[in-house]
């Protein structure tokens, strides 16, 4: 049996965090023994792994600059302190400090994978490391190096100079679990049951996530008179900014903050459209889920999107990534809304590409393929 660890910074509330569960709870369990470790003992997919998954976390909690300080110390030392078993695969699941640390196993036997799931800056490549010769350095000790879409293996290769073994597999997503909860009832009284537009959005609500400027764009619109709802089901750093904002513009009944709710896909499923207002995204997975319960996708152009939806909004609208951009794609929506019916027809279509099986079988190929 294959002997699996998967390294992760927690398993809190984020794409990342979510899909590996995905992954690992749908993997073969006659092939591989699969261990999780996250840096840190927080988040609310811990209680969602599958009773055959081992858990073992780092440190408790968070500590403020962990990254920067992790950094500071020997990968080395700070592999030999946490990575105590024997494995045949080591795979950093997400950038950062599991990257570098795993990129110290000192042991050629084992087979080493770092998964890549965002497009990134010069400075945030480096941010976990001493210095970008540190991070590329790291790179090159992994046997593959798996990007969640072309977009961002292409920007990874730039950065790092590395083409050498790096792949797309896209993530994991549990299509027929998401679809049965999509049917769930909703009791929650903040989203409203009259005729008005729904748009919703699935994201932590951080900045990189333009749910502000989302903010901005509705009230423009309500002053030009197109009324709709936005709904946000999340958490997150910016939330009290934009309810401000919200507060000063009276808008508090329309754009609504519906908070964390493990099963987002009931909000979705009875969304007219889901919007993607981020800056950045790798493969957008709140995206992909709107697909699979049929839910037509208005994105700005990040990256995996247009794999997604195609390059001229066959399957879905991709904008340009900016305010404007955002305020013409849903102004065109509120004045066309049979574009939804049309859309909603394609994105049925679209979103029977990421069946659980093609995803997991994908990744579990490249793994035994490692071994051979």
């Amino acid at each position: 049996m294959t002997k699996i660890l998967f390294f992760i910074h927690d398993l809190m509330h984020g794409g990342a965090e979510k899909v590996l569960v995905n992954l690992v709870n749908n993997m073969d369990y006659n092939q591989f023994d699969i261990t999780v470790m996250t840096l840190f003992n927080e988040g609310v997919h811990i209680k969602n792994l599958n009773k055959n998954i081992k858990y073992k976390y780092c440190f408790d909690k968070a500590f403020k600059g962990n990254s920067k300080i992790l950094a500071m110390m020997p990968a080395k030392w700070l592999y030999k302190k946490f990575i105590k078993d024997d494995y045949d695969i080591l795979v950093s699941y997400l950038e950062g400090s599991c990257t570098r640390i795993i990129a110290a196993c000192p042991y050629d036997k084992v087979k080493k994978v770092a998964w890549v799931h965002i497009e990134q800056t010069e400075n945030g490549f480096a941010y976990a490391y001493k210095s970008k010769n540190e991070a590329i350095e790291s790179y090159k000790k992994f046997h593959n190096i798996v990007c969640v879409s072309e977009s961002v293996k292409q920007n990874f290769i730039e950065l790092s100079g590395i083409d050498k073994n790096v792949k797309v597999l896209f993530n994991t997503n549990e299509s027929e679990k998401i679809k049965k909860l999509s049917k769930e009832e909703i009791t929650n009284e903040k989203f409203k049951s009259d005729n008005e537009l729904k748009l919703c959005g699935v994201a932590k609500v951080l900045p990189n996530k333009g749910f502000m400027r989302l903010a901005k764009v509705h009230n423009k619109l309500i002053k030009e008179g197109y009324k709709h709802h936005i709904y946000i089901l999340g958490i997150g750093e910016e939330r009290k900014k934009i309810e401000a904002y919200l507060s000063e513009n009276g808008l508090e009944d329309s754009f609504i903050f519906l908070g964390f709710d493990e099963n987002p896909y009931k909000y979705v499923a009875r969304s007219d459209m889901f919007v993607c207002s981020s800056f950045a995204e790798g493969f957008s997975t709140a995206a992909t889920e709107a697909l699979i319960v049929g839910t037509p996708v208005l994105t700005t152009l990040c990256a995996g999107m247009e794999e997604m939806l195609g390059k001229n909004n066959e399957y879905g609208i991709i904008v340009e990534n900016s305010e404007e951009g955002l305020y013409k794609g849903l102004k065109d929506v509120l004045q066309n809304p049979d574009k939804i019916s049309y859309y909603k027809e394609k994105a049925e279509e679209r979103g029977k590409i990421f069946s659980t099986s093609k995803t997991v079988n994908a990744v579990q190929d490249m793994f035994l393929n490692l071994l051979k």
